[in-house]
C-alpha cells in the first residue's frame, strides 16, 4: 500500500499544480474520511484497527482522482462513506470486498449528483468558487463533439476531467514504478490498454486519443489490478483485462456517457470469482470429494 501511495505521488502533484489547491483540499478530505469511518467502524465493531495497513489511505486518494476539482467537499465525504463502509468494511475488510471500493464510490456519487460530478474545470484555472468559473469540457467529450485536443495536453495534463486522470505522463511514471517494485503485474494494464487500442482501430478512432484520454491510465494501472478484485491467476487476469477493455470501448463508442472505465472495472469485478473459479489449476492426482 505504501507503493501504491508512491506511485500516485507524481499524479497528486499533477493535479495541485493543474487545478489547484483545492484538489488538495479534495484529496486530503478524502483521504481523512476514509480513515476515520474505517477506524470508527472498527471501533464500534469491536474488530482490531487495521488504518495502518494504509489501505484506507489508497481508498482515499484513488475517490479522489476520479472527482472534479470543483465537488463539494461533503460530497465526498458521501462517497468515501460508500467506499469505507459500505464496499469493504460490511464485506469484511480489507481483501473481502466484492469490488473495488473507490470506484463504487465513484459511481455513486455520478448517479447521485450527476452535474457536480460533470462540471469541469479549465485547467490552470483556480477560482473555482465565484461567479467567474470557467468550465470546459473532457477530451472525450470534445471529440464527439467534432473537437479535438493536442496530444501534448494530455500527456501533460491540460485538458479538462477528474483530479488523477488527467496528466498521462504522472500515471505512466506511477505504473512502472510499481511494475518494477513487483507491486503490479503489468498483465492486466497491458491486455486492458491493448483492448481498447484495438477496439478504437476497428472503430475507426484515433487510437492514441482514446489510450491517454479519461480515466484509463488510471483505471487500467491502479484500480483494475487491485489483488482483492481481480483474478489471480494469469489467464484469469487476460480475460478480466479483456473485458474491462471490451467494455471500456463499447461505452465509449457507443453509450451515451463518453467514459466507460468505472462501469467496465465494476463489471468485471463482480464476475471475478467465476473467473478465477474456471481459470485456477486443478491438482493432478488429487482425490474427489
Amino acid at each position: 500500500m505504501l507503493d501504491v501511495i508512491i506511485a500516485l505521488i507524481p499524479a497528486l502533484i499533477a493535479a495541485t499544480y493543474i487545478f489547484g489547491f483545492d484538489a488538495l483540499l479534495l484529496c486530503v478530505v478524502c483521504v481523512v474520511s476514509c480513515v476515520v469511518f474505517e477506524y470508527l467502524f472498527r471501533k464500534i465493531l469491536k474488530r482490531s484497527n487495521t488504518i495502518g495497513d494504509l489501505s484506507a489511505v489508497v481508498t482515499g486518494l484513488l475517490l479522489a482522482f476520479n472527482l472534479p476539482a470543483t465537488l463539494p467537499p461533503w460530497m465526498a465525504v458521501i462517497g468515501s462513506f460508500v467506499a469505507i463502509v459500505i464496499v469493504k468494511q460490511l464485506f469484511g475488510g480489507i481483501g473481502q470486498n466484492f469490488a473495488n471500493p473507490a470506484i463504487v464510490g465513484r459511481i455513486v456519487l455520478f448517479i447521485s449528483f450527476s452535474s457536480a460530478m460533470t462540471n469541469w474545470v479549465k485547467p490552470l484555472s483556480y477560482q473555482y468558487h465565484t461567479a467567474n468559473v470557467m468550465t470546459t469540457a473532457t477530451p472525450l467529450a470534445l471529440m464527439r463533439s467534432g473537437r479535438w485536443t493536442e496530444y501534448a495536453d494530455l500527456l501533460l495534463g491540460n485538458i479538462g476531467g477528474c483530479l488523477g486522470e488527467t496528466c498521462a505522463i504522472a500515471l505512466i511514471i506511477g505504473g512502472l514504478y510499481l511494475i518494477i517494485r513487483g507491486v503490479i503485474s503489468p498483465v492486466i494494464p497491458v491486455v486492458y490498454l491493448a483492448t481498447v487500442a484495438v477496439g478504437a482501430a476497428l472503430g475507426g478512432q484515433d487510437v492514441l486519443f482514446h489510450l491517454l484520454s479519461g480515466g484509463l491510465l488510471l483505471g487500467a494501472i491502479f484500480m483494475a489490478t487491485d489483488y482483492a478484485t481481480s483474478p489471480t491467476t494469469t489467464l484469469g487476469k487476460v480475460i478480466f483485462a479483456f473485458g474491462c477493455g471490451a467494455i471500456t470501448i463499447t461505452i465509449r463508442l457507443f453509450g451515451a456517457y463518453a467514459e466507460g472505465v468505472s462501469f467496465a472495472i465494476l463489471l468485471m469485478n463482480i464476475v471475478t470469482p467465476l473467473i478465477d473459479r474456471y481459470t485456477k489449476s486443478k491438482p493432478l492426482g488429487g482425490a474427489a470429494k
